[in-house]
This record gives C-alpha cells, sequence and structure tokens, in this order.
C-alpha cells in the first residue's frame, strides 16, 4: 500500500516513457566489511524531473556528463544540488523557488490540479545501499508529497500526503519494537529523512537501523559544493574576510592570502598545476595586501617578477580555481558538511558545471588527470558537465566516468 501510495497519481509527475539507459556501470554494492567508511551517492535517479524521464546516472569518484544541448546535463546537476541542500535542512521553497520550471513537459495535472516531479538516490556506506526516493507537488501548492527511504528492499521510512488542507504529512518509520512502526506529522516543506535524526531514540535494532541508513544519506548529500568559476568577478580585489572559497570563486585572491603559507606541500602543487594550465612559467601564488584593507592575488613569473592574477584569461581563471578546489578541500570551501562527523567519515562532492568550458585541449587533459588523482583517494568526489572534446580525453583517464545522456 506504501508503494501504491507514492507511485498514485503518477500523470501528475510525468508522462511514463522509456527509459534512459546512461553509459557506464555502477558498481556492485560492498557487503560487510566490505562496505566502504564513507557514504557517497552511487546512482541519481531523475524518475520525472524536467527533460529527464527514468534517467539513471550512475555516479562513480569522477563522473562527467556529456551529451548534445538540451541532454539535461546541468538539470542532471541541478538534481544532485536540490536533494544536497534538502539533505542539510533547506527548506523546500528555498531549493525550488521555481518548481513549475521542474515539472515534465507535457505533465498533465491530476483531477484536483497537481502536478509535480520525482528524483532520487542511492547512497552507499556503512549500512548498505540506502534508496531514497522523492516526489514533489509543484502545483497547485509547493510540498513534498511522498518520500521512501528504504533499505536492501525494506521501507524503512515513508511519507504520504493525507489532508491537503494540511502542511504536513504523515510520516511511518521502522521500529521493530513493541510496536512496529511509529507514526507522526512532518512538515511538507522538509526532507523528512533529514529529520529522523531529532524524532528517532535508538532505543531498538530497528530504530537504530533507520537511524544509520537515515545519517548515512544525510551525511553523503549535504557534503556538497557547487563550483561555478566567474572569471569577470574573479580579476578584483577584495576584502580580507574567513577565507572560504565561495562558488563563484570571487574571491581567490583572499583564499590564496589565507592558503599560501598554511600547507606548503599543497601549495606546491597547486604552483605546479598552474604552471601546466597558463600561458608562461608560474614560479608562485602569492596575495599582497592593498590599502583599504583589500589583497590582490598575484602570479609570480621568475625572480623578482610577478603580475596581478587579474590579467589571466578566463580560461586559465577557471582552470587554477578548480584546481584550487581539488588541492585544499572543504576546510577553504563554503560547504556545511555534518558536523558532529569526524572528516575522515565523509566525501566531499565538488558539482561542476562546465567543468572545461572556456579550457583549451591542454588545460582540459591536466584538470582531468588532477582530478582523478584526487579523487582516487576517497575524500573527494566530482559531478561535472562536459563538452564531447573533453569527453573523449576522459573515456582515456583511468577513474573516470563518463554518461552520455543524448537520447
Amino acid at each position: 500500500m506504501r508503494a501504491e501510495r507514492f507511485a498514485a497519481h503518477g500523470r501528475a509527475y510525468g508522462p511514463l516513457m522509456t527509459v534512459v539507459i546512461s553509459t557506464g556501470r555502477a558498481a556492485s554494492a560492498p557487503s560487510g566489511a566490505g562496505r566502504p567508511a564513507r557514504p557517497f551517492v552511487s546512482e541519481l535517479r531523475l524518475d520525472a524531473f524536467a527533460s529527464h524521464r527514468r534517467t539513471v546516472i550512475p555516479l562513480g569518484p569522477l563522473t562527467l556528463l556529456t551529451g548534445r544541448s538540451g541532454s539535461g546535463k546541468s538539470t542532471a546537476l541541478r538534481g544532485y544540488e536540490a536533494l544536497a541542500r534538502l539533505a542539510a535542512g533547506d527548506p523546500l521553497e528555498d531549493v525550488f523557488p521555481d518548481p513549475v520550471a521542474w515539472v515534465p513537459e507535457g505533465a498533465g495535472a491530476d483531477g484536483q490540479g497537481r502536478r509535480g516531479f520525482r528524483l532520487g538516490c542511492t547512497v552507499e556506506g556503512p549500512a548498505g545501499p540506502v534508496r531514497l526516493d522523492l516526489a514533489v507537488q509543484a502545483e497547485p501548492t509547493l510540498r513534498i508529497v511522498g518520500e521512501r527511504l528504504t533499505d536492501s528492499g525494506e521501507t524503512l521510512l515513508s511519507t504520504a500526503l493525507r489532508d491537503p488542507r494540511r502542511s504536513s504529512v504523515q510520516a511511518a518509520w521502522y521500529t521493530a519494537g513493541a510496536v512496529p512502526v511509529t507514526r507522526a506529522p512532518f512538515p511538507d516543506d522538509r526532507l523528512g529523512t533529514a529529520l529522523l535524526p531529532l524524532r528517532v531514540a535508538g532505543t531498538t535494532d530497528g530504530q537504530l537501523r533507520v537511524l544509520a541508513a537515515a545519517e548515512q544519506v544525510v551525511v553523503a548529500l549535504r557534503s556538497a559544493f557547487v563550483c561555478d568559476p566567474q572569471p569577470g568577478r574573479m580579476r578584483a580585489a577584495v576584502p580580507v574576510a574567513e577565507g572560504r572559497l565561495t562558488s563563484s570563486c570571487d574571491n581567490l585572491a583572499e583564499v590564496l592570502h589565507r592558503t599560501h603559507s598554511q600547507c606548503a606541500q599543497r601549495h606546491a602543487r597547486l604552483v605546479a598545476s598552474a604552471d601546466a594550465g597558463c600561458a608562461g612559467p608560474v614560479t608562485g601564488l602569492t596575495a599582497e595586501r592593498l590599502e583599504g584593507g583589500t589583497v590582490q592575488a598575484l602570479t609570480g613569473r621568475g625572480p623578482g617578477r610577478s603580475t596581478p592574477i587579474g590579467r589571466l584569461g578566463d580560461g586559465e581563471l577557471r582552470y587554477l580555481a578548480f584546481a584550487l578546489v581539488l588541492l585544499t578541500g572543504p576546510h577553504v570551501l563554503v560547504v556545511d558538511p555534518a558536523a558532529e562527523v569526524p572528516s575522515a567519515m565523509q566525501a566531499l562532492t565538488v558539482l561542476a558545471d562546465g567543468f572545461d568550458r572556456s579550457l583549451d585541449a591542454r588545460q582540459s587533459g591536466e584538470l582531468l588527470a588532477l582530478a582523478a588523482s584526487i579523487c582516487a583517494d576517497g575524500h573527494m568526489r566530482l559531478l561535472g558537465t562536459v563538452g564531447e572534446a573533453a569527453a573523449a580525453a576522459a573515456r582515456e583517464t583511468a577513474g573516470a566516468t563518463v554518461v552520455d545522456l543524448t537520447r
């Protein structure tokens, strides 16, 4: 019955279409002692989300989406970002300010005038493969109308909209105690999975299982950083603040000011990467203080020579920003990982739309090699979109997975 309630009114969440099978294969799920210590998203599902119909995208440590214009590459990243923000506790209206834009084109309303969309993911980790599936109503009122958390085919959490007049859904989660299932109302604008650690006592084996699955999903999803360097905003001097890199990388100079003396080894790798990807020699990356409390980044060009980083081309700046993100990690990024979980038990996922934008073939190759090297150790993962030229190079890069979304 739960599955039937979750799938009800399917016409309102997009017509059933031919299943889109992506290239690349998901890794088989490990079991027991072989399960990964760091939770990670191994599969993204866009069942009815904008242009996607039952799209399944396997995710490896380094996954690059390609396909012709309009194939839904950026939309897939937006779906992942939405799940990440919901897992971090963001309200639904902040995540989807224009919800109708994500309703599949041609999706008709049901008898009550409702339309919406569906998406989900699978998270691997110590608790095994855990699935999260979500149904969102976009019209007439934005709300989560169905959520299901499953482990090995068993439902651990399900929610259903019982009374459209109330801003809540009825949640039921596995207990396996004196009462096999616990029921309570949950708000319809928040991800129920993220609320479970606040609502479940953890006094029975069933409750502990629910908590383990929910926490695994939340930890994996919320550790995400959207990176879209904007060269036009990276050239100016910036005020000195906390030194955490923003998604647009507009405060690159401030971050270099903070980090160039904190870890000599990582900074040396960054300089080497810049030298490989920039025109002319790069012997150093520093920042100098200016009047008014601002800092300006400088590119070393040899003994006693340096130029402002703002003179670099768009491709060079985007290349440098991505290299900085890959080499530094979450401690210098504007990202909100689970504070109560040790960093060694978390994997940061970088979402990079246009990973090869403005880059030439040499820069793309260098950045792909760096990303594959960094992602191989498990602390960082990357999901990006690329054009066909970069996709061809990625297919020859060990550790990279290329998914072609062209229908």
